[in-house]
């Protein structure tokens, strides 16, 4: 990337399409120029249900970004859920060409295009390449290898494979968008570098991205990226709780949620009156506990982290772990969610929210 390079991302969520445009600084960083968002409903459970309608959506956000920072927008990155995604480890030793001229880039060329030499599953198709260690003959590990003296180094990547439907669907979309697609990444991996420290980023970490109606699973050895998928359960599952256990309309839901947000009920300070003002009982001014609308929440909260106990441990993953980061606007606004967590999947925990602030830290 050169400085001024302008690089587009768009984010396809449940409840909206996020575009955000950056450029690279002088310091070699993407610097956010603009960021806009407009409601959609075209993914439902992680599964493209509407093509137009997220077209639209996204030429929408495109307007406004083009609006915002007069530039003409042709291309993106789009991020692609974990539930597409399969990511294979492998490795290629390189023998270097001039041993007494040192690795070349052309060396390092081949020997990219060799790790992605692998046998490509039906039904898959390859989307990205990340090299995340390279190390020289003689043992040690070096970020960039060109102009080293050794006889061949070793390059270890993921290759990055997506379900080829998702993929035909994404490049659908951005078709009727008037759009070409720069790269498709996966959400965690798009992630990881916004909002982890310096020191996280080379700990054993997983990052979890509690949505509206889908949680991303990322989980990070160092550099490798390891395991990633997709839980079609969310923030938008909690709101469809507390309406259907109280009997009372989805906005009424969605704002008591926000208000009383609590992901336990052993935290509660005062047990106050609530009243319903949407109720669909007999008495429309129905008065409940705050702890029967905490309970209800702290019931799916506790589902959703059990779900994601079970998958780490089935991948062979959860003893790698030793920092857990959780984001996402189906969660951020329910303290105490790392408390939560932390009873479920028994490790330490960072809160933030999207853009990457700290909300809260807990540590074991």
């Amino acid at each position: 990337m050169a400085i001024g390079d302008i690089i587009v991302g768009i984010d396809i969520g449940t409840s909206k399409v996020r575009t955000v445009v950056g450029e690279v600084n002088n310091f070699g960083q993407i610097e956010i120029i603009c960021n806009t968002s407009y409601k959609c409903s075209g993914l439902k459970k992680g599964k493209i249900i509407n093509e137009e309608e997220i077209s639209l959506s996204i030429a929408k956000t495109i307007k406004d970004a083009e609006d915002e920072t007069n530039l003409k927008i042709n291309s993106a990155y789009v991020t692609i859920l974990g539930k597409y995604i399969t990511i294979v480890q492998n490795s290629v030793t390189k023998e270097v060409k001039d041993k007494y001229a040192g690795i070349s880039v052309r060396d390092v060329q081949n020997a990219i295009m060799q790790v992605k030499d692998i046998e490509i599953p039906d039904g898959k198709t390859l989307i990205d390449i990340v090299p995340d260690k390279i190390t020289l003959e003689n043992g040690n590990i070096v970020t960039d290898p060109v102009g080293n003296l050794s006889s061949s180094f070793t390059i270890s990547a993921q290759v990055i494979l997506a379900e080829r439907d998702y993929v035909r669907q994404l490049n659908s979309v951005f078709k009727r968008a008037g759009l070409e697609i720069d790269g498709i990444v996966p959400v965690a991996l798009a992630e990881r570098n916004l909002i982890l420290d310096k020191n996280e980023l080379h700990d054993n970490v997983m990052l979890l991205d509690i949505g509206a109606g889908n949680t991303e699973i990322g989980v990070f050895e160092g550099s490798t990226f390891v395991h990633t998928n997709s839980i079609p359960v969310g923030g938008d599952n909690i709101t469809h709780d507390i309406a259907l256990v109280l009997n009372i309309s989805e906005e009424e839901a969605d704002k008591l949620k926000r208000q009383y947000g609590l992901a336990l009920k052993s935290f509660i300070d005062n047990d106050n009156d609530i009243i319903l003002n949407t109720s669909r009982d007999n008495n429309k001014n129905r008065i409940i506990k705050s702890s029967e609308l905490i309970e209800i929440i702290e019931a799916r909260i506790e589902e959703i982290f059990s779900i994601i106990n079970k998958e780490i441990t089935n991948q062979g993953v959860k003893q790698k772990i030793n920092n857990v980061v959780l984001t996402g606007q189906g969660i951020i606004n329910i303290n105490k969610s790392d408390v939560a967590r932390k009873n479920q999947l028994k490790h330490s925990c960072k809160n933030f929210n999207r853009k990457g602030s700290k909300h809260c830290k807990t540590y074991v």
